[in-house]
């Protein structure tokens, strides 16, 4: 049996500093391995389809194809053992349809796995599949995660999806180049809160208080860079007491966002309560180097016209949206998400249209 040896306290501390660097070196090499690997896959994967695609599925034949795919997966699987199914081979194709090379490079520059690529492949419109990677990418998502936030539409749910494609466009590439936020990437014309598990009936104070005992799953809706600062935020104007239901900061936009938490529709005054708010924390509350502060309003019931035209004023530091208790139905949310969107746009057509009649 090997006799324990005694350290002295220095030796102590060059042994655990020997274990420490080593653990890095293996650490930082597997890391790197992971990278490579992971970029090869992509790569690998992507060319097979471009590959398939362009020599067999271009032939007019379809079920020829379908065929020669088939059996090219029978083959490969004999060779190679599992992992290239027809599925996994439809998903190379799929890939090779969705993608450029460019934007493979940019895909695996980012560190995007080729599960988080199978996940946005199949968004058939390319804006919001640029916006789900960048936000993935940004936000750190797993793939698990990343798979939720597109079954939940929060693409069509955020405000910049109601904007015209080149504003849509000009916002994703500042934010790929700069990594530069806009606050209609940030918020949303509608919030799910049913991780709350508030009853049928409830008060406003029920909400704040839900809230604040599931802080965790409300700010995983919210989004990742929102910072907790305080609840019923008072303010004295006038001698007159106010109160703020929930403050926060985010990171990315460097703002103050006040939340006001209301029941029922969107009022008219409850816009101008918020830019009382917004004024008092501009003045009192930001510090340097903080862009001015953003007011969001939750309401419990739908999209009046009223927040419609809020939404449209994309410089309006007050944002309007409807939060659900209760997930709605699918299908129910994405038709009604998409006439907004067609709603917004047209308007932006108008606006455009008016404003050169008038120049």
């Amino acid at each position: 049996m090997a006799t324990e040896i005694q350290l002295t306290a220095s030796e102590q501390l060059e042994t655990l500093q020997l274990y420490t660097d080593v653990c890095n070196i293996i650490d930082d090499t597997r890391n790197r391995i992971a990278v490579y690997v992971n970029s090869e896959v992509c790569h690998t994967n992507w060319r097979i389809g471009k590959r398939i695609k362009e020599d067999v599925l271009f032939n007019k034949r379809a079920e020829y194809g379908k065929q020669v795919v088939k059996n090219l997966s029978v083959r490969l699987t004999e060779r190679y053992g599992k992992g290239w199914s027809l599925q996994t081979l439809q998903h190379c194709i799929r890939a090779a349809y969705t993608f450029t090379e460019e934007e493979i490079v940019y895909a695996v520059r980012m560190q995007f796995s080729w599960t988080q690529l199978r996940s946005v492949m199949f968004i058939p419109d390319p804006l919001a599949r640029q916006f789900y990677m960048q936000m993935c990418q940004y936000e750190h998502w797993s793939t698990r995660k990343l798979e939720e936030k597109i079954d939940s539409q929060l693409y069509e749910r955020t405000a910049i999806s109601r904007r015209p494609e080149e504003v849509i466009r000009q916002a994703l590439d500042e934010h790929a180049e700069k990594q530069m936020l806009v606050p209609d990437l940030v918020f949303r014309s509608g919030y799910f809160l049913d991780a709350l598990g508030l009853p049928d009936y409830f008060s406003e104070k029920d909400l704040e208080n839900a809230i604040l005992s599931q802080m965790q799953a409300f700010l995983n809706e919210m989004g990742t860079d929102f910072a907790f600062l305080a609840r019923q935020k008072r303010i004295t104007i006038d001698a007159t007491d106010y109160y703020i239901d929930l403050l926060f900061y985010h990171r990315g936009l460097h703002r103050l966002v006040a939340i006001d938490l209301k029941l029922g529709k969107f009022k008219p005054e409850y816009e101008g309560q918020m830019r009382l708010y917004l004024r008092y924390l501009n003045q009192n509350e930001r510090h340097a180097g903080e862009d001015s502060p953003i007011g969001l309003i939750l309401c419990s019931e739908g999209n009046t016209e009223h927040i419609e035209y809020l939404m449209l004023d994309e410089d309006s530091p007050i944002k309007v949206a409807q939060y659900y208790t209760q997930l709605p139905d699918k299908k129910l949310l994405s038709e009604k998400l998409q006439r907004a969107i067609a709603i917004a746009r047209e308007h932006y057509a108008e606006q455009r249209g008016n404003k050169k009649v008038l120049e």
